[in-house]
């Protein structure tokens, strides 16, 4: 089979690194997951290239290279233009720690191709001619729009246990379906994903959660037994109920899945979190009385979902913005009802945006009725058309020395001089610097009573 090469920079990068190797005598093919972007018609992100040169071979063609993985043949040529990895034909001599090879043997492009990972991933490519070389079937599991491990899959499973979760993350980019004897072993096998570090399955959990088929992934996570092991928080929503006047959806974990699917394209990696995460309170808040609730289920999810994100080992600030996202889910309801310098504060939430759509897709994924957030879009387009001194974030009217001038004593008290100020802007009750002066005036007494 053919394919055709794209005439893109990150393509031709990596033709001449091939080239190069190719000028020098050696073997050079591209590898992996582009070989099987370009079958499918896609463009890759990125190209690796296998070869029979030894590691030093490679060094010695490249003026910068850094040596990855030298031990496991792997050199990355560093070029203006971008970095290319090369990786020499190799053998995996067993596996004794659940992901690095206990050792390798340098071999030939047939043994290399066996090595990987799945059908579709271990498909090869000569630059030269844009043939696509296949020892394993990949092309035909293409075709059948098949995923399927190569060789035992219990093995492949064993060799590296994240290679469960990549499994699920394929067949659902892809819109493949898992070969029954790799879905048993993946099944059976599931439980060895607690071998795999936190901040492995954190990358491939978010790799999963941004991807357009993320609710297929996650349908796939839960019937495996996976989801139970990564986010056994989400798991526990299946089978809890919801008041049906507000939830015909069904359960919480169905209601969840359908927020999943409902988001806009390419949302953040915080922002899909939080979506999954915005229910977890209601398993352990679920109670029956005049009807079901969930009482406090925002503020207990918050507390949870800040322990998903230090088990997933989340930076500081994406922790922040997933925990925010989960605890102000609820306000929307009460938006009809704030003052207006409260609903202004809403509104100017850093990354509101994403509270916006999380809010959207949350009643998409159960009633269906979105008046709460057309009046937070109407309220934004209105403040930001109207004046600075009533819009989100009217400058100050006065400062520091404003009141220092004016005769007041420096101290904690400015604080909150300040503070009622700008409540009385957002509020549309003060315009000038006059009124201002007044204002405060009347709430903390006059300048005297602060002098020395």
């Amino acid at each position: 089979m053919n394919v055709t090469l794209p005439q893109e920079p990150k393509s031709e990068h990596a033709l001449e690194v091939a080239r190069t190797l190719m000028r020098a005598g050696h073997r050079a093919l591209l590898a992996g997951g582009a070989v099987r972007d370009l079958v499918l018609g896609l463009i890759p992100q990125d190209y690796d290239i296998a070869t029979n040169a030894v590691p030093q071979q490679v060094q010695a063609l490249f003026p910068r290279t850094v040596a990855v993985g030298a031990a496991f043949g792997v050199v990355r040529v560093v070029t203006e233009a971008g970095d290319v990895e090369v990786a020499t034909f190799r053998r995996d001599l067993g596996y004794l720690d659940g992901r690095h090879p206990a050792g390798v043997e340098f071999s030939d492009e047939i043994e290399d191709a066996r090595r990987r990972d799945f059908t579709i991933n271990a498909l090869l490519l000569e630059p030269a001619s844009a043939t696509v070389l296949d020892y394993v079937g990949g092309l035909d599991d293409l075709a059948a729009h098949r995923l399927r491990a190569i060789g035992d899959p219990a093995q492949r499973f064993g060799e590296d246990a994240l290679r469960l979760l990549r499994a699920v993350r394929f067949a659902a980019r892809f819109e493949l379906e898992i070969d029954a004897t790799t879905w048993q072993a993946l099944v059976r096998l599931s439980p060895t994903i607690g071998r795999v570090s936190a901040e492995r399955v954190r990358d491939e959990l978010l790799k999963i959660l941004v991807e357009r088929h993320r609710r297929r992934a996650l349908e796939l996570l839960h019937t495996s037994g996976l989801l139970a092991q990564v986010l056994p928080e989400l798991a526990a929503g299946e089978g809890v109920e919801q008041p049906p006047e507000f939830h015909p959806e069904g359960d919480v974990l169905t209601h969840t899945f359908l927020m999943a699917d409902l988001l806009q394209p390419d949302p953040s990696a915080e922002l899909a979190l939080a979506v999954v995460l915005h229910d977890i309170g209601k398993p352990p808040t679920f109670s029956r009385s005049d009807r079901i609730r969930f009482n406090r289920h925002a503020e207990v999810g918050a507390e949870m979902a800040l322990t998903v994100c230090k088990r997933l080992r989340l930076s500081r600030l994406s922790t922040e913005r997933v925990v925010e996202l989960v605890r102000h889910h609820l306000r929307f309801k009460d938006v009809r009802k704030m003052r207006p310098a409260t609903l202004k504060r809403f509104l100017r939430m850093e990354g509101f945006q994403e509270h916006l759509e999380l809010h959207r897709v949350d009643c998409l994924g159960s009633h269906g009725l979105l008046e709460h957030y057309l009046f937070c879009r109407e309220k934004l387009e209105e403040f930001q058309r109207s004046e600075a001194s009533a819009g989100l974030r009217p400058p100050r009217l006065l400062d520091g020395d404003d009141l220092i001038a004016a005769g007041y004593r420096p101290g904690p008290q400015f604080k909150e001089m300040l503070a009622y100020l700008e409540e009385l802007q957002l509020e549309g009750r003060l315009t000038t610097r006059e009124q201002a002066l007044e204002a405060v005036r009347q709430r903390f007494g006059s300048a005297v009573r602060g002098d020395a």
